[in-house]
């Protein structure tokens, strides 16, 4: 093994901070191109003629292939840094919505959304990768937390600038203009990203908790890690804190929400837009706030952040469909406010996922945590629309407040599965580091 040494970087100096703001806005637009089907659904599902089931399976393809790669690219980046992977991230995803812009036919723009997908999980963890390189370990948890923050403004300029293109030019032109800005991105980080500080002679894994930095030889480190990531029970209580926390706001926000909002609630676009909006904004609020207090009860992260953010979910979510009529608009708001409580407290899951690895296998651990939010979203995505189908509601003109009802009952059953898991490996985690004492067989 290589010899261990502390971290050199110290202050990040004003390189560092150029680094991280090309990353961050390398980010922004993964999460513009990410959400950018879910502003324009309703003119999708009229330009492919495409049912529910099939408008979901554009979000749950691309989800999904974002998910698996989610370990693939924890591996590329233990071997070749951020700087080629995120170069060849923002290229894929510019020929993805190249794609998207001249597909004749739903099997073409769904091949789109497999390369979007693929582009867009090269990012995060790539800039997170970059967080625990250029910045010294301490700053780790805040940096992340503002690494999120920031990446959601892409869901703004999805939710209007985008959407106001695709209404005053066409379809073609709309997704064109974001291949051109994804290619030009492509060529921004190739010149200004660099994997690590001068004074490192090679590539690193760094154990943002710690600040210890090993290198990695080979890929057997890697492959060994995966394995011996998810014995330990700290992974998997990330890996369901992610799965648990931010699902519902992805599959709102992503593709169901403008739907639900207008066509089932009867809202105009304008006031649709607004409640996205402060689903994006409050999200943004609350994050330093939820990162903050992750830093300072490090050993209540689950019960006092992660499972109260649920709760608040489920209740405003379950409000919402159990009213009889639309619901007032008040709720409606809160219900977004609920919803954002999803994405900072699902950035506690990578603070259990970098305290419970050591540094060889930190890349993984965080792929293997991200992967879980993204699985949950891409099944309530199929599933709501599959109970859309279901019901005879799969078309814009067949929608109903209530078949959305109906469907919006799907996500029930993955909080209730997320939380029994969560509340075990806490138990688990809790026992492997001493914390509790061991259960009698």
């Amino acid at each position: 093994m290589p010899p261990v040494s502390p971290s050199p970087v110290s202050t990040p100096g004003l390189r560092a901070w150029i680094i991280w703001s090309v990353g961050v806005a390398a980010y922004v637009l993964a999460i513009t191109n990410r959400t950018s089907l879910g502003a324009v659904g309703v003119e999708a599902a009229d330009r492919f003629q495409a049912d529910a089931s099939t408008l979901a399976l554009f979000a749950v393809v691309q989800l999904a292939v974002y998910g698996g790669m989610q370990i693939p690219v924890g591996v590329l980046l233990d071997r070749f840094g951020s700087r080629p992977i995120m170069t060849v991230g923002m290229l894929l995803m510019a020929a993805g919505q190249l794609t998207m812009a001249l597909s004749p036919n739903i099997g073409i723009a769904i091949f789109a959304r497999v390369l979007l997908g693929a582009g867009d999980a090269a990012i995060f963890p790539a800039v997170l990768r970059l967080v625990a390189t250029w910045f010294p370990a301490q700053r780790g948890p805040l940096m992340v937390q503002f690494t999120g923050i920031i990446g959601q403004a892409g869901q703004l300029i999805a939710l209007v600038p985008l959407a106001a293109l695709l209404h005053a030019t066409t379809w073609s032109i709309t997704f064109g203009s974001i291949a051109g800005l994804g290619l030009l991105f492509a060529i921004l980080v190739a010149l200004v990203i660099r994997n690590h500080p001068p004074e490192q002679g090679a590539d690193v894994t760094v154990n943002t908790d710690t600040g210890v930095v090993r290198v990695v030889t080979s890929a057997i480190d890697t492959g060994v890690g995966i394995r011996a990531a998810w014995a330990h029970p700290g992974t998997r209580l990330a890996f369901w804190s992610h799965f648990t926390t931010p699902f519902a706001g992805t599959a709102f926000v992503l593709l169901w929400g403008m739907p639900f909002l207008t066509a089932g609630e009867g809202l105009d676009t304008a006031h649709a837009a607004g409640i996205i909006s402060v689903y994006v904004v409050a999200g943004m609020f609350l994050g330093p706030i939820i990162g903050d207090l992750s830093r300072r009860h490090p050993n209540h992260r689950s019960l006092a952040l992660v499972l109260p953010a649920v709760g608040v979910q489920m209740a405003a979510w379950i409000a919402v469909i159990a009213l009889p009529g639309a619901a007032p608009i008040w709720l409606l708001y809160v219900l977004a406010i609920a919803l954002a409580t999803g994405g900072p407290a699902s950035m506690i899951a990578f603070d259990h996922a970098r305290t419970h690895n050591p540094s060889h296998r930190l890349s993984t651990a965080t792929g293997v945590t991200n992967a879980g939010g993204f699985i949950a979203a891409l099944i309530a995505i199929f599933l709501i629309g599959l109970a859309l189908d279901l019901q005879g509601a799969g078309t814009p003109e067949t929608y109903s407040l209530e078949a959305f009802r109906i469907a919006f009952l799907m996500p029930i059953p993955l909080w209730i599965l997320g939380v029994t898991f969560i509340l075990i490996e806490r138990k688990r985690t809790r026992i492997r580091i001493g914390l509790d004492p061991e259960r009698r067989r």
